[in-house]
């Protein structure tokens, strides 16, 4: 299945329907008066979050969604049939919000039910109009019109350990591995472009893991799709940084490492605060010594535990899996 973290909808919840102008005229019923019904209320539209949904994929060829109006009021006092409400089904961790994106109308953390527009009152009919004074009203009202608006989805995803790393830095071949995901691995350069979800086994239960794509510098300021990548990262326990050992110099491995850090710090909404776990990737391609001097070097700039491991010689993983296991909930 396609992975789609972001869409742009359009909500029209129902109009009310007309009230109706009656009279009651009946053989051998002296007085009849007025009898017109009110008119029917229009359907509201509902946002329901799944847990078996990942994406937002389905909003990509279906952007309108309108529920039905209410049914004109008749006589003999008869109200209207209510429109028909509209259920929308978008997964646990989606974000609901205006056409500027400055305001959030929900923020599905749970599974719940959330009432996004509501549908319109059903005008009153001629019966409603009579009075002491007025005995034969023609007097009604139209149905009042059902709220409208384009709202912005934004998927976060709902995951226990969120990988982040420089573009290439072996996150994707190190989730496969852990997990039951199948992500795109080739031994030349390139970015993960949309986020992974894999299912960690452990024997006391399942760890959700989630390959989040390579960050670039400038990331926290929108530069290439960095701001929808960290968002991913507010709902991850923790943090695994994944630091690539098979650069050249060690002025570099370090400028990799303190890039990605001041993102997740600029970034900010707390994301700095989360538990940050740093793998050494690919240390079967580096000696020994040089892993332990980047390893003193790295803890000039940070207290985080620091592992190595290799993805392709099966070096530090079972360990890996053992220290993950306090993750499970």
């Amino acid at each position: 299945m396609k992975f789609l973290d972001e869409a742009k909808i359009y909500l029209k919840a129902g109009d009310g329907g007309p009230g109706c102008v009656s009279f009651r005229r009946e053989k051998y019923v002296e007085f009849g008066g007025p009898d017109g019904g009110d008119g029917g209320k229009g359907g509201n539209v509902y946002f329901e979050a799944v847990d078996n949904l990942n994406t937002l994929i389905d909003f990509r060829y279906k952007q309108h969604f309108k529920a039905e109006s209410g049914k004109n009021g008749a006589g003999k006092n008869r109200t209207g049939h209510n429109g028909k409400d509209i259920l929308i089904k978008v997964p646990v961790g989606t974000v609901v919000l205006s056409e500027d994106k400055k305001q959030v109308f929900k923020d599905f953390k749970k599974k719940e039910l959330f009432l996004a527009v509501e549908g319109g009152i059903g005008g009153k009919g001629n019966y409603k109009f009579k009075s002491s004074t007025n005995q034969a009203p023609r007097r009604f009202q139209q149905g009042i019109k059902g709220q409208e608006m384009w709202v912005w989805l934004r998927l976060k995803l709902i995951a226990d350990l969120g990988f982040v790393g420089i573009p290439n830095a072996g996150k994707s071949t190190l989730l496969s591995l852990l997990s039951n995901a199948k992500p795109k691995i080739a031994d030349y350069p390139f970015t993960t472009i949309k986020p992974q979800l894999g299912i960690l086994r452990l024997n006391y239960g399942d760890i959700v893991l989630a390959d989040l794509p390579g960050l670039i510098k400038g990331a926290s300021k929108g530069t290439g799709l960095g701001l929808k990548f960290l968002a991913h990262i507010e709902r991850c326990k923790a943090i695994i940084h994944v630091c690539d050992l098979s650069v050249k110099s060690d002025y570099n491995f370090i400028e990799n490492y303190k890039m990605i850090r001041k993102e997740i710090v600029d970034y900010g909404k707390d994301v700095f605060k989360k538990e940050e776990i740093i793998l050494l990737s690919k240390c079967d391609l580096v000696t020994e010594k040089v892993i332990q001097k980047r390893i003193n070097l790295l803890k000039k700039f940070t207290r985080s535990k620091i592992d190595f491991i290799s993805s392709h010689k099966n070096i530090g993983l079972e360990k890996l899996k053992n220290d993950l296991q306090r993750f499970f909930k």
